[in-house]
């Protein structure tokens, strides 16, 4: 059985961004790091999207950016700057080559390929059985969502952001390299919150993601049939060819799961609550939180007062509420948003750095009936 001073279970964004700030940190020079993951981080396995001000940490390995997005419904089209606001794509296996680099040549970094079977808690350490080994120490950190203790509950809706993607190559130049496309509800919503999703790199290169707001997911050829649609009916009915498919299943919930945290143990990224409820948006926050997370863990706090909650949890918690009863609203209730306010304002809130006086512009913007019925049946 070894001891370290940091386990951190899962090499994902959050366990790697970790890893990494602990290990560019003098503070933490002489701390033991073990880092577990069953898998080697050798394949693009997903992406990364986020928006933030001019340059950032991650600029130098971004795929792409753009400053320019459109967003449709039935109703409405816009097409709008979003200076000074960039949103950046940052692929996964871009990222994984930078930060395993760097995490590994530090020699009190340990990095063992295997599976976690179970995390049990004593009252001062923490032992975590893998297939291979056990290990303990008085602080962990775990990435591995336990989806049984949000489905079990019925205080908090569960919404799935579920998507397929194809990245795809077409024979004529039909993409605006310049303009990402951030939600397109003008596709059938067959009765719940559909939107298109497409991110060109060149005239004739792109991701297209079929992506639903919704408690149920979908047949992978019903995400396909989508996508081809989008593309004979929307961009013109082009010859192409997909070059790599992804899919995914993001939770968005306002369920507590800084519960299950203790003096020893947090949760983290998205098994920590850490996507953005009402976006799915995990990316930039799990970057924030991790900055946030470091500096708690210098000022030697114990891990279950790590957790604060905010005003924009009871905003995402209503609109949770709202497409969880009505899944169909969510289409004229963006569509509002992105009618009514500047796109600047709708991310700056999005990030939760708005104001009281600019949260009431975007919740004005709103439709007023679904969100007072909300709020009505939460308090009552």
């Amino acid at each position: 059985m070894s001891n370290f001073d940091y386990i951190i279970i899962g090499a994902g964004a959050a366990g790697l961004l970790l890893a990494d700030t602990l290990t560019q940190d003098e503070f933490f020079s002489t701390s033991s790091i073990l880092i577990i993951d069953r898998d080697d981080k050798t394949s693009n396995d997903r992406t990364w999207c986020f928006w933030e001000k001019s340059d950032g940490k991650f600029d130098h390995l971004l795929h792409k950016s753009w400053q320019d997005i459109f967003f449709a419904t039935e109703q409405i089209e816009r097409s709008d700057s979003i200076a000074p606001y960039q949103y950046k794509m940052l692929k996964g296996i871009d990222f994984y080559n930078h930060y395993l680099d760097r995490i590994k040549k530090h020699p009190n970094v340990t990095w063992i390929k295997d599976r976690v079977i179970l995390i049990e808690e004593s009252e001062h350490k923490v032992l975590v059985t893998s297939q291979n080994g056990f290990f303990t120490s008085t602080k962990v950190f775990n990435s591995w969502m336990n989806h049984q203790n949000v489905t079990s509950q019925k205080k908090y809706p569960l919404i799935q952001q579920h998507f397929v993607g194809w990245f795809v190559k077409t024979e004529k130049p039909i993409f605006n390299s310049n303009e990402a496309t951030f939600m397109d509800f003008s596709i059938p919503q067959k009765g719940n919150t559909r939107f298109m999703y497409v991110l060109p790199f060149s005239e004739t290169e792109a991701l297209l993601e079929y992506t639903l707001f919704s408690e149920n997911t979908l047949d992978k050829s019903e995400y396909e049939a989508g996508i081809r649609e989008y593309i004979e009916q929307r961009l013109g009915n082009t010859p192409f060819k997909i070059i790599a498919v992804e899919q995914g299943n993001i939770p968005m919930t306002c369920y507590g799961f800084h519960e299950h945290n203790s003096d020893s143990l947090l949760n983290i990224g998205i098994a920590g609550g850490w996507a953005k409820p009402s976006t799915g948006f995990t990316f930039y926050n799990t970057h924030r939180k991790v900055a946030q997370l470091v500096q708690h863990l210098k000022k030697n706090q114990p891990l279950s007062r790590f957790h604060k909650r905010n005003k924009f949890w009871y905003y995402d918690l209503l609109l949770l509420d709202i497409l969880y009863r009505e899944n169909h609203l969510g289409s004229s209730i963006f569509g509002a948003m992105f009618q009514k306010r500047k796109p600047q304002l709708i991310l700056k809130f999005l990030d939760e750095e708005t104001s009281l006086w600019e949260d009431l512009q975007i919740i004005s913007a709103c439709p007023k009936l679904p969100f007072l019925k909300a709020l009505w049946k939460r308090i009552f």
